[in-house]
């Protein structure tokens, strides 16, 4: 039987889309270095100062854009490693969230074989740049972490 969704982009940004849980603001706390974080923006943007007291200060943000911004100061020390290991923190953080909460998996492996992108053009690196041309670095590690799902379910 042919699935359109397996031909077509699903397209996320908004966490108030059908799938904004796909987006780093969803309210989906994830469990991770021993402690909960209440979104996956919050965990990655505190990873920029890992072991640092601004870590726990971004944990406790009481919003998702709030970490975000908290995490985007350049007056805060930024890890020296960050570029060599933001790719392998968001991955740490999506397979969380997605391995964490069950109907959360359930969604991301009801997208098929669909290519997901987050598309923004206030971001070219982890979204799309709006118009195709970014790296879409966050649909991949979905799309990765859906294919680990799979597998997983097929042992």
């Amino acid at each position: 039987m042919f699935d359109a969704r397996e031909q077509a982009d699903i397209n996320f940004y908004s966490t108030a889309g059908e799938y904004g849980c796909f987006s780093n603001f969803s309210r989906h706390s994830v469990f991770l270095k021993g402690k909960r974080w209440p979104t996956t923006e919050h965990y990655f943007q505190a990873q920029k100062f890992a072991g640092e007291p601004d870590e726990e200060e971004i944990r406790r943000a009481n919003k998702p854009m709030l970490a975000a911004s908290m995490g985007r100061d350049r007056k805060r020390p930024l890890r020296r490693d960050w570029e060599s290991v933001k790719d392998q923190i968001m991955l740490e953080a999506v397979r969380a969230k997605f391995t964490q909460h069950k109907d959360l998996k359930a969604v991301l492996l009801g997208t098929g074989d669909a290519k997901l992108v987050e598309h923004t053009a206030n971001d070219s690196y982890w979204g799309d740049g709006g118009d195709g041309s970014g790296k879409n670095r966050l649909g991949q590690i979905l799309m990765r972490v859906r294919e680990e799902l799979r597998a997983a379910e097929e042992k």
